[in-house]
């Protein structure tokens, strides 16, 4: 028995010490954690700092997160000040982690409303991402070149899928009418996507949720709308909707559906990865876009008739016809 408990004592401190092995990857957002699950081997651990769902322009660090980033190996943040606080809650962590900004290489756009300042969401372009998943490989092989080899073709099979996903993307957007491809979102995530495969941008706050919209900017949303007659905005997943949706009804346009930006969806629902993430944004956008306009004069038409706001003296005039023409065929019934 005591060789059998010292066995099972031996192998339970084989297991520790191989679970501690294993490279610690933090990453920033959701985005980039399954960017690097898609790479990664078995020697490799990784975790996310802001939640699903969570918002990581204005993500409020907590003790624990500092704790998870002073035992990391690497920490992967995208840059371009999409994580604001990240700096601080490094510095605060007393890590001695490689950090990798996963943007170097990319080339910017600048932001629209603050000079010196650049759009930090740029794998919302798919040719982007091929720098970021470069920039994820290299650091996983400095740390394991030993899995370099399954790292690589890891990384080309997921590079492949990236190369498919980025000319689907563009053969959907084309579907759009030219002058249907009008973007009305929350805050000004899609620049990028926009840029890459044709789309104007207009939204109501700037590149970061922490941005106060204006009295101007609804007023730029609306003649937006209302020039280009798009049929739909846009909802983001991580901001609230409430100021877009009055939007959409004070100029009698739907929803188009919810998009995903700053954060994946739930992992098992279809933009719960990367890839699933663009493809429902560019279907929920196709769709949106390409739907049937119904004009002002319809709509008012149609409010006219609705028996509820029909005025009481046409409710009488309908009536008295409808009365009549019942009464004439029946006369005919009676005198064929």
């Amino acid at each position: 028995m005591k060789i059998y408990s010292s066995f099972i004592f031996m192998l339970c401190f084989s297991f520790s010490l191989i679970a501690q092995e294993k490279i610690k990857i933090v990453s920033s957002a959701s985005m980039f954690t399954d960017m690097a699950k898609n790479i990664m081997t078995d020697d490799f651990d990784i975790s996310t700092i802001v939640p699903v769902g969570g918002d990581p322009h204005k993500y409020n660090a907590r003790p624990s997160d500092a704790n998870t980033v002073s035992k990391a190996d690497i920490v992967l943040v995208n840059g371009l000040t999409f994580e604001g606080w990240i700096t601080e809650l490094i510095e605060n962590s007393g890590t001695k982690a490689t950090i990798v900004t996963l943007t170097d290489g990319v080339t910017p756009i600048s932001s629209l409303d603050y000079a010196n300042s650049s759009d930090p969401h740029a794998w919302m372009d798919v040719e982007n991402t091929f720098i970021y998943i470069q920039n994820i490989r290299d650091v996983l092989v400095q740390y394991k070149p030993s899995a370099k080899d399954q790292i690589d073709k890891n990384y080309e099979a997921y590079k492949a899928e990236l190369m498919a996903l980025d000319q689907e993307i563009k053969d959907k957007i084309e579907s759009i009418p030219v002058d249907k491809r009008v973007l009305i979102t929350s805050h000004d995530a899609f620049q990028y996507f926009g840029s890459k495969y044709g789309l104007r941008l207009e939204a109501i706050m700037g590149i970061s949720t922490e941005a106060e919209a204006q009295t101007s900017d609804i007023t730029r949303v609306a003649k937006v709308i209302k020039e280009s007659k798009v049929p739909s905005v846009f909802i983001e997943s991580t901001i609230n909707p409430k100021m877009l949706k009055q939007i959409a009804k004070d100029n009698k346009v739907s929803i188009g559906g919810e998009l995903f930006a700053d954060s994946l969806d739930d992992p098992e629902k279809p933009a719960g990865t990367y890839i699933g993430m663009l493809r429902h944004n560019t279907n929920t956008i196709v769709e949106g876009l390409t739907k049937e306009v119904t004009s002002e004069n319809d709509e008012d038409v149609k409010d006219l008739l609705s028996p509820s706001n029909m005025p009481v003296g046409l409710k009488i005039v309908l009536s008295v016809a409808i009365l009549g023409i019942i009464l004439m065929v029946l006369l005919k019934r009676r005198n064929p």
